[in-house]
């Protein structure tokens, strides 16, 4: 039977597994490139940067390792969106592999703190997120590895050097993620401003326990499968008859809430 053919999930994921062993991210921006060249964890493809974006990259070139290429100002050729603003550097680099959502989640840097992002596609509001958690020592921002923000140059940018600090997760099925922190002791609360109690109400019913916050895209919020799976609905008090945080806005109040405990 060796012959067999395999089912048709075992192909996809190989497929997938190769696909994502050849993918590529460029990032770009000085802040961005500099974090990303202090990062030994993070593989190095090809560096390309003007004469003055190498002058002040100089150490943190030399520290990397890598032989750079350089660009006229005038025809910085690389495969970035048009308009972005790259301070004449750029690197192609493979994405982080931060491991398996057990190992961070249990004995994981930082605070028994995690976020879950449902559906949360905005590279810029991912970016601010992960800057936030950073700020917070949340231990993991996790979403699902589609329907959320990819690794993008963009996103490094908005985080400010946190993407190569902070674990940014993929997980296949968001739900089943929830349900395995909750083995691992974590209370799931949700954000949603039609919640049935106050966040801080929510935290002192999880007293010392670790704490997963979720939250949901722009508009949609969360989806109902991801709503069930909570422990808890808690909503962000505000003091005006209108008003509503967007979500890196929420993931920040939730983390400093939860991490002033």
């Amino acid at each position: 039977m060796s012959g067999a053919k395999k089912p048709s999930w075992v192909v996809d994921k190989e497929r997938n597994r190769r696909a994502e062993a050849k993918e590529t991210v460029w990032l770009f921006g000085l802040h961005a490139v500099r974090d990303a060249l202090m990062n030994p964890k993070r593989e190095k493809l090809r560096l390309v940067v003007t004469k003055n974006a190498l002058d002040k990259l100089e150490e943190a070139v030399a520290f990397a390792g890598i032989e750079p290429e350089i660009a006229d100002p005038r025809r910085f050729d690389v495969p970035i969106d048009e308009g972005s603003v790259h301070q004449g550097a750029a690197m192609e680099v493979r994405p982080l592999n931060w491991g398996k959502l057990a190992d961070v989640a249990i004995s994981g840097e930082g605070l028994p703190l995690i976020v879950l992002l449902d559906r949360v596609t905005d590279p810029h509001n991912v970016g601010a997120v992960l800057r936030s958690a950073e700020v917070f020592g949340a231990r993991a921002v996790v979403a699902p590895r589609h329907h959320s923000a990819p690794e993008t140059g963009a996103l490094a940018k908005t985080a400010s050097g946190a993407l190569e600090r902070q674990p940014y997760l993929k997980v296949t099925n968001l739900a089943e993620a929830m349900d395995e922190l909750k083995t691992m002791g974590y209370v799931l609360i949700g954000l949603d401003g039609e919640g049935t109690v106050d966040l801080g109400a929510a935290l002192a019913d999880a007293g010392k326990r670790a704490v997963a916050l979720v939250l949901g895209a722009e508009g949609p919020g969360l989806r109902e499968k991801t709503r069930e799976t909570c422990d808890v609905i808690a909503r962000i008090p505000f003091a005006g008859a209108f008003g509503s945080l967007n979500v890196s806005n929420a993931a920040a109040v939730g983390l400093y809430a939860a991490s002033t405990r």
